[in-house]
């Protein structure tokens, strides 16, 4: 069956860098592409950064743009989330997803001096 991973959050200050890591299992997974979203509380789960299978055309949310990079292993059925420059609003927890029809159960990122 399908399975999503996430690792990599923690508790970091504002303007330091995180770097989110997603396992995928149960399908081949060079053939989807990929997506990070977030949920802060309160708030909706929004769209982070998508990523094609090949790994090329990678769109952001404009809150993220230039800050968040996402990259992906197809040898090793990964995809990463580079996070620099964290600021307070981007606390949350971090989902990846297939298609948004499977999810991971998500890593907390917390961004606080």
């Amino acid at each position: 069956q399908v399975q999503l991973v996430e690792s990599g959050g923690g508790l970091v200050e504002p303007g330091g860098s995180l770097r989110l890591s997603c396992a995928a299992s149960g399908f081949t997974f060079s053939m989807y592409p990929m997506t990070w979203y977030r949920q802060a509380p309160g708030k909706e789960r929004e769209m982070v950064a998508e990523i094609s299978p090949a790994g090329g055309s990678p769109t952001y949310a404009d809150s993220v743009k230039g800050r968040y990079f996402i990259s992906r292993d197809n040898a090793e059925n990964e995809v990463y989330l580079q996070m620099n420059d964290l600021k307070p609003e981007d606390t949350a927890v971090y989902y990846c997803s297939r298609e948004a029809e499977y999810w991971g159960q998500g890593t907390q990122v917390t961004v606080s001096s």
